[in-house]
């Protein structure tokens, strides 16, 4: 086991890429504290985990509100003792919409939840991890990156850019105290994110672009799993990534590189 006796906390583990890494890092022996904003979804996850004799704690929090995000990490600390890994990964897609049609309050609550969130998530579990080192990554996305043209994604992709400064900054800064700090940038993935997308009068703000037949070159067009970024997180949480820290790492099929 790779994580034996290491304590993971996971934001957005109610589903999708949080859920799939929750049950990885579990399988090789990780502690898991599963945040997430609804905490039926949260408890969902810890249940199945403990039906696999996990050792899980099921937080509710809203990631952009810093006093829920104290004493989500601070319930961690009090059953675990410690944070070792600190997975930033919730966020929405909030509103695309074209620049004339983006409220001041869409835009608000894409950063709010998105950059705010991962700040507030990384800020008070850093004062943990720095009693050992550890390792800490952030959920990005393709747009911002390495993809613009998204129309419409203006809030969206300024978080995810944001992010990988924030890596950046952090990462440099806590590498005295041998904590990691990685971002991970994925393509198209079967989750359940778009149910909390609001697309808005788009069609006259897209350019018209053609790309070639199969979106993600290297599966022909057919997206990502959860289970395949779970895995790229297992390896960054690891001492498999020890030298690495700072580093953004697209996960698509090539995908940003064709439709950038």
């Amino acid at each position: 086991m790779q994580l034996l006796d290491k304590v993971a906390l996971i934001t957005g583990a109610g589903s999708g890429i949080g859920k799939a890494t929750a049950f990885l890092l579990a399988k090789e022996g990780a502690k898991i504290a599963a945040i997430d904003y609804q905490l039926e979804t949260s408890q969902g996850t810890a249940e199945a985990l403990q039906d696999t004799g996990a050792e899980v704690l099921a937080l509710t929090a809203d990631v952009s509100q810093s006093d829920q995000m104290q004493a989500a990490i601070q319930k961690t600390i009090n059953t675990f003792g410690r944070i070792d890994i600190v997975f930033a990964n919730a966020g929405i897609n909030g509103v695309w919409a074209p620049i004339d049609d983006l409220t001041p309050e869409d835009w608000d609550k894409t950063i709010e939840t998105n950059l705010k969130g991962t700040f507030l998530t990384v800020k008070y579990a850093v004062p943990h991890l720095k009693r050992q080192g550890g390792s800490i990554i952030v959920t990005s996305s393709v747009n911002g990156t390495r993809m613009f043209s998204n129309t419409g994604a203006t809030a969206y992709a300024c978080t995810k850019a944001a992010q990988v400064a924030f890596t950046k900054m952090v990462a440099l800064e806590l590498a005295k105290h041998k904590i990691r700090v990685n971002v991970i940038c994925p393509g198209a993935i079967e989750t359940n994110i778009d149910s909390n997308t609001e697309q808005r009068n788009l069609e006259e703000a897209k350019e018209p672009v053609e790309f070639p037949e199969g979106m993600i070159p290297l599966t022909e067009g057919k997206p990502g799993t959860s289970n395949q970024v779970a895995q790229l997180v297992l390896f960054l949480a690891s001492d498999a990534s020890s030298h690495i820290s700072g580093t953004e790492i697209w996960i698509d099929g090539a995908q940003s590189l064709l439709q950038g």
